[in-house]
């Protein structure tokens, strides 16, 4: 607090009106201020004679005794400067929360920036579902005329044996089924099973026109000779397609 301003507070002092801080600095002040000192022992003559004075009844209609000017202007003068402070700290204040929020803004920008640039640099991931299978794979399809099933099996093969995909048509349920690869020798590999429900795959009233598994083998595509699918328990053939 500059000393322009602490010789404001003489009259504040003398009344008792300054707050604690403001009032230790006065103080300080003012042991080394003669002209402060002197102005304070005319105002504490003063306030002492104001102390000293009882409440004087006033008729209701009379208007209000201004107080001495000099008065008026150390409080005034005072009051702008406490003003003039607390604006200060509300702006100091605005401008940190101003700050921390910019700098929150420019960290999500940074960690927004680098997620689509890691997400344009990422390569794009082969799709490797049963449909992909159906369409890139090595395929063949088949009908039975007994039972009417209709169905694509599509191989690719790896260093293991076979990825194997199937996609099956007008089939009822209830049934257990099962796709198995058979080889030369006649031998069955079980590549899937799974459930028809009772209004199975690609009539009218079934949920949909047809079932896609995907499963596995140890037959490379070469070894294999034929798939078949079957019912587990009866055994019973529905559709035979050759590999």
């Amino acid at each position: 607090m500059s000393a322009d301003m602490l010789h404001i507070d003489v009259g504040a002092y003398a009344l008792g009106l300054l707050e604690e801080p403001d009032r230790r600095a006065f103080e300080a002040h003012l042991a080394m201020c003669r002209p402060c000192h002197e102005e304070l022992g005319e105002l504490r003559g003063i306030a002492r004679t104001l102390d000293g004075i009882g409440p004087i009844a006033e008729p209701p209609d009379a208007p209000p005794v201004p107080p001495e000017p000099a008065v008026v202007t150390d409080l005034m003068r005072h009051r702008n400067r406490r003003e003039r402070r607390h604006r200060t700290a509300r702006a100091l204040a605005a401008a940190a929360a101003g700050v921390v929020l910019l700098g929150g803004a420019l960290g999500t920008g940074y960690t927004l920036g680098a997620d689509r640039e890691e997400q344009a640099a990422a390569p794009a991931q082969p799709d490797t579902g049963t449909e992909a299978l159906l369409r890139d794979g090595r395929t063949v399809s088949a009908a039975d005329a007994g039972t009417g099933v209709s169905g694509t099996v599509a191989m690719d093969g790896k260093r293991w044996g076979s990825r194997v995909g199937l996609r099956l048509s007008k089939v009822r349920g209830p049934l257990q089924c099962e796709l198995v690869a058979v080889d030369a020798r006649g031998t069955a590999h079980t590549v899937a099973g799974w459930s028809v429900p009772p209004k199975g795959y690609g009539f009218a009233d079934s949920a949909q026109p047809h079932l896609t598994v995907q499963g596995a083998t140890a037959l490379t595509p070469e070894e294999i000779t034929r798939f078949e699918v079957r019912t587990i328990g009866a055994g019973r053939t529905l559709l035979t397609v050759p590999a």
